[in-house]
């Protein structure tokens, strides 16, 4: 019988294949492995932990900490205590921090470092509930009130002993309708909300994407994504239930190195990566100058003449065939080496992949499979299959899920991989999912005749002119960011105006090369956006855009932002996501300054 739970599923996974490698993780410069069974041994002491510590069936559990081995062992623990866990971004203010202990009722929260046990304990007076504060990476002086994970093991070390055949009854008592997670959405609009996806959910999502056969027990996953958002607690559950081992490390400014050393065979991923990966690139091939960024502008020319052909379904014919294998020898090649040598592909998510990107990596000859799903559907619903991959669509949809779209275009679901329900919000729970089981996602998209799902834009993103037409901001910010990567962010504007503007949020790493090329590498950013050289070129490449767009589309006028959005000032969600709201709020005036009459 097919597991029921994600403890039954560990256990099982444990049972098939115990001495297969199941997660790689850092240590210093090197590579550390831990088998199925390592990995259960960890589980069942902190698991024991837990039960000692008096946690009680369908507790939530939290975990505030960045992407590390230790989050998903702790993950895997609490499930097998009968829990449930609650995800913090390590990133979040100290408001939403005390609000999802809160709003979860967790008594134990797990904490990567002594500051987000700082943290946790200065809003400890406002949380009844909590009881312990478990530190990964315990100091020798803790502050009081916290506990180092090693005490936690080696309680639950006694406490296993103490209690043969404990540990199994727990795990065996877990029900299929009961809570795995409680997965707080990163707030782009306001403060999080809980996601309840019970054991079900998981189960259901996992197996169908290994009836699909896209990943297999020989694959290796490099995982760098949030574990607090959706998306990485999902790559997390594939691994157990196909066995392939997932290679963790967090560190952003170690993704390049780590996949060179590591040579993955899949990676899910977000656009911005792609976005810096590109630019990268682009800037290396071009610094070098002469006969070099002359071949490699030549070999991107016949790439993407290569891309559109097959695109199209028109043959490539036997003269660019020959000219793309030597682009391979003397460019691409180079290109797909950073990324290892086994990579079959990248599953990208989150927010929609601009075509022009996605048109490179595929010149490249790097597959990009873009996929679809949310929070509420526990992060892949649709999904290309690398054989099946239709560019400017996001796949089709899970094996046993159903959709339809609305009279106004937005996407319905219903089926085994959603929701059971808002925690604590059953006005939003009877909004979201109506009475036939539909759960309106609150995106726009359409169909085509083979099941390829199209997404649109954000509904309530969708912007109105004052004209009556309607423009979607993600098209023009998506080819804003695409035609330059001086653009990290671009967030277009005109509800109810006359016109289109645009806000622009310029890459401080492209910007320093920008300004190093022209003699300004000692300005500071912050006066670099004003410089009239930088703002010439940037009004070049907005109507370069605008020939591309229909009228009530253009951007007619713009503004640089001061800074570059980040996840620290709140611009950005833990997902690289823009916060609009947030945005256009901290810079009205900036706004208003666009549509003053002159």
């Amino acid at each position: 019988m097919a597991p029921r739970t994600i403890p039954e599923l560990l256990l099982n996974r444990v049972g098939a294949t115990p001495d297969a490698p199941a997660f790689l993780y850092p240590e210093g410069r090197d590579w550390k492995t831990l088998t199925w069974r390592d990995v259960l041994s960890r589980v069942r002491e902190i698991a024991g932990g837990l039960l000692a510590s008096g946690l009680k069936p369908g507790a939530c559990v939290a975990i505030a900490s960045s992407t590390r081995v230790e989050w998903a062992i702790a993950d895997l623990a609490i499930g097998c205590a009968g829990g449930a866990t609650a995800t913090i971004y390590p990133s979040s203010t100290e408001e939403d921090t005390e609000f999802i202990l809160k709003d979860s009722g967790a008594p134990v929260v797990f904490v990567e470092n002594a500051a987000l046990a700082k943290k946790v304990l200065k809003c400890r007076g406002a949380l009844p509930d909590l009881r312990h504060v478990v530190v990964v990476d315990a100091p020798d002086s803790l502050p009081e009130g916290a506990t180092p994970l090693a005490a936690l093991e080696a309680l639950g070390r006694t406490w296993d002993a103490a209690h043969p055949g404990a540990f199994e009854s727990a795990a065996a008592a877990v029900k299929a309708e009961d809570l795995a997670a409680v997965i707080y959405t990163s707030g782009t609009t306001g403060r999080p909300k809980g996601v309840e996806l019970p054991n079900s959910c998981w189960m259901f999502q996992a197996s169908a994407v290994e009836t699909t056969q896209t990943i297999g027990f020989s694959d290796l996953q490099f995982l760098w994504l949030p574990l607090a958002h959706v998306f990485g607690k999902m790559c997390l559950t594939l691994g157990v239930q196909m066995g392939f081992p997932t290679a963790i490390d967090g560190r952003l400014d170690r993704i390049g190195e780590n996949m060179a050393a590591l040579s993955p065979t899949f990676v899910c991923a977000v656009p911005r990566i792609f976005q810096q990966a590109r630019a990268k690139v682009i800037r290396k091939a071009l610094a070098e100058g002469g006969v070099k960024a002359a071949i490699f502008k030549w070999a991107v020319d016949v790439g993407l003449a290569v891309v559109r052909r097959r695109q199209a379904g028109r043959p490539v014919g036997l003269l660019l065939e020959a000219k793309y294998r030597a682009a391979d020898r003397l460019v691409f090649s180079k290109i797909r080496a950073r990324f290892g040598t086994r990579l079959k592909f990248f599953f990208c998510g989150s927010v929609a992949l601009p075509r022009g990107l996605s048109d490179f990596f595929s010149a490249c000859g790097i597959v990009v499979c873009e996929g679809y799903g949310l929070t509420e559907s526990a992060a892949m619903t649709f999904f290309n299959r690398p054989w099946a991959n239709r560019v400017g669509t996001v796949g089709t949809i899970l094996p046993g899920m159903d959709v339809k779209t609305a009279d106004d275009g937005e996407v319905l679901l219903r089926g085994p991989g959603l929701l059971r329900g808002y925690r604590g919000l059953p006005d939003d729970t009877a909004a979201a999912i109506d009475a036939e089981g539909w759960f309106h996602t609150g995106d726009v998209g359409t169909l085509d005749a083979d099941g390829f799902l199209a997404i649109t834009d954000r509904k309530k993103d969708l912007v109105k002119t004052s004209s009556g037409k309607y423009v979607a901001p993600a098209r023009v910010e998506g080819r804003l960011m695409l035609e330059t990567s001086l653009i990290a962010n671009a967030i277009f504007h005109g509800e109810g105006r006359n016109y289109g503007t645009a806000l622009l949020a310029l890459s401080d790493e492209e910007l320093r090369a920008w300004a190093q090329a022209n003699d300004l590498e000692d300005v500071p950013h912050g006066e670099l956006v004003k410089n009239e050289r930088l703002l010439a070129l940037l009004r070049r490449h907005v109507e370069k855009v605008n020939e591309g767009l229909a009228p009530h589309e253009a951007v007619r006028k713009f503004a640089v932002l001061p800074r570059e959005l980040s996840v620290a000032t709140g611009e950005l969600t833990p997902s690289m996501k823009v916060r609009r709201k947030v945005v256009e709020e901290r810079y009205k005036p900036l706004l208003d300054a666009l549509y003053a009459e002159r």
